[in-house]
């Protein structure tokens, strides 16, 4: 196979949860144990940093691997979902994979994974820790898909575990209360290794505590701890807390591995996120009049800060191209979006998008107007066409909305 019938076959053939949703989620990491062994275990050969988290947890590990690349080091960079291309998931100093590496992986290995049922997502674990091993990177920054207890990921033991934040995402694998679901999270804290949470509150902090004791692992609150706040080219407001995450991150690696990153490294490579690593998305501004941002948050926690950000932004009138997938709680992310704004609905191109119609449907129990249009671009096409050069546009409500336009 070339890589399109690769990246084809990958796509349309296993589970993938951001395309399936529940049918993609498994219960336990047999699979992901089972798939390294037959790799011959390359993930030993790795040194990792692991970072979950509800939200930041990729702007977190973007930053986490341009500062160590500011350092000197060679940086494995693993992530999800992908924007554009599937080889964004697995980089190298901000380079992505090749695509004969993807396919010669897969042809491989193609018989083993449909033998074992192996899940897109375990397969694409499996593909990192092998690249990165071949590759010999001096450390691999490793993003958890989603909770982190029975994430496939979960097979590393890191030189840190980061916890970025919890919030009430994916509620239907991980719990509906914000301690259970940190308490899934907090499956990545491994015995004796230091552990550094990003945001935390009255519900979580015990969950964070009680698994940090029971693993005898070092815990830092970076919220606590961390007091600067260094420039950054992703300029989201919500990005005031990831960089303390990464502050601290730093500090522990500085203290105690091996590792050694100056404080002008952390500053360049806080400045140079984009360039570095290739990250897109996050607060990314693609007009300047009209002002056009974009951004990947898709649920409440992550919402509530960009729309409080856009509050911030002098405009005459605002416009939200905005579509979602068909398991969003729409009755808690609705109420968020101003009224006095044009909505333009839409489907992201996958099929677990949620009708525009039905869309359009729910905004009106909350008095948010607008109209329905049959793709992402239609959509976006049409606010660039209504706005006047001193209008803002936003583009958002889930990550392959953002995807479509970019």
């Amino acid at each position: 196979m070339n890589y399109k019938e690769t990246t084809d076959w990958m796509f349309n053939q296993l589970p993938m949860y951001q395309l399936q949703g529940a049918s993609a989620y498994k219960k336990d990491l047999t699979n992901a144990y089972l798939l390294i062994d037959h790799l011959q275990n390359p993930q030993e050969k790795l040194k990792c940093i692991h970072v979950a988290g509800t939200n930041g947890k990729g702007s977190t590990s973007h930053m986490l691997a341009s500062v160590l690349q500011e350092a000197g080091y060679k940086v494995g960079l693993y992530t999800s979902p992908h924007l554009k291309d599937f080889r964004e998931r697995i980089k190298i100093n901000g380079i992505d994979i090749p695509e004969a590496f993807v396919t010669d992986f897969i042809n491989k290995h193609k018989h083993f994974f449909e033998a074992n049922d192996l899940s897109f997502f375990e397969m694409t674990v499996g593909l990192a820790f092998d690249y990165f091993a071949k590759e010999k990177v001096d450390i691999a920054v490793i993003e958890v898909g989603m909770g982190g207890r029975l994430d496939a990921t979960n097979i590393i033991t890191p030189l840190v575990s980061v916890i970025t934040n919890i919030g009430l995402d994916h509620t239907s694998f991980l719990g509906n209360t914000l301690d259970a679901i940190a308490f899934e999270k907090a499956g990545i804290i491994k015995s004796n290794i230091p552990v550094i949470i990003g945001e935390y509150t009255p519900e979580t902090q015990p969950v964070f505590a009680a698994k940090s004791k029971e693993c005898n692992s070092e815990l830092f609150f970076a919220a606590d701890l961390i007091f600067e706040n260094y420039t950054s080219d992703l300029i989201g407001d919500y990005q005031i807390h990831n960089k303390k995450t990464v502050l601290q991150t730093i500090a522990v690696l500085n203290t105690q591995t091996a590792f050694k990153i100056t404080p002008d490294n952390t500053k360049s490579g806080l400045l140079n996120v984009v360039k570095n690593t290739g990250l897109q998305g996050r607060w990314q501004q693609l007009s300047e009049f009209p002002k056009v941002i974009c951004d990947t948050a898709h649920n409440k926690n992550g919402l509530e800060i960009v729309l409080n950000q856009i509050k911030k932004e002098d405009f005459d009138s605002l416009h939200f191209v905005l579509g979602v997938v068909n398991d969003k709680d729409l009755e808690e992310i609705l109420p968020l979006f101003p009224k006095e704004a044009n909505y333009y609905f839409c489907k992201p191109n996958i099929p677990r998008g949620l009708d525009p119609q039905i869309l359009k449907q729910k905004a009106a129990h909350f008095d948010l107007r607008g109209e329905v249009y049959i793709s992402v671009s239609e959509a976006y096409q049409k606010a660039i066409e209504n706005a006047t050069k001193s209008d803002f546009i936003y583009i958002g409500g889930s990550t392959f909305v953002v995807a479509e336009i970019l």
